[in-house]
């Protein structure tokens, strides 16, 4: 049976609020659980406790300061021992050692599209790869982020076949 479901645990302070119904065209609102505990040292332990158990497939922890070493490496061992993915959102220039990959993800806006999802990932740290550009568009009648080419990249542009 396939787990389904997520867990986004930020701070309880941090400013505006995370409402799973925003969320409904990537997720089924109701199996989105937030957390919302007191400081970073619970939140980190609320995300480690989460990876680690492997209930839920995917963990997201938004966080405020840099994570040490032993923070990130913690992290690291509980996604691996539950099975579970685990993100990080990260304030730009505060990274973390650990952290197998680090990516950056910009809006793109796209005249095709009244409602883009149009986004370019750049992965701009992996420890056991190449760093590249990618540009995703989010499908909602598959559920599915798709790879897309870059405006110019086209098919039918100059030098593409159709």
């Amino acid at each position: 049976m396939a787990r389904a479901g997520a867990i986004w645990v930020r701070e309880a302070w941090l400013a505006g609020q995370l409402l799973p119904q925003g969320a409904m065209t990537y997720l089924d609102p109701t199996n989105l659980l937030v957390a919302r505990p007191n400081s970073q040292t619970d939140a980190l332990a609320v995300a480690e406790e989460a990876l680690k158990d492997g209930a839920l497939p995917f963990v997201v922890l938004e966080i405020t300061r840099p994570l040490n070493l032993r923070e990130g490496r913690r992290l690291q061992l509980a996604a691996k021992a539950g099975g579970t993915t685990g993100l990080c959102i990260i304030p730009e220039g505060m990274g973390s050692n650990a952290a197998e990959t680090r990516w950056r993800a910009t809006p793109v806006f796209d005249p095709m599209r009244e409602d883009s999802t149009l986004m370019r990932w750049e992965i701009i740290k992996n420890k056991t790869g190449t760093v590249g550009v990618w540009y995703v568009h989010w499908d909602p009648q598959t559920n599915r982020l798709h790879v897309v080419p870059p405006v110019g990249l086209q098919p039918g542009s100059a030098g593409l076949p159709e």
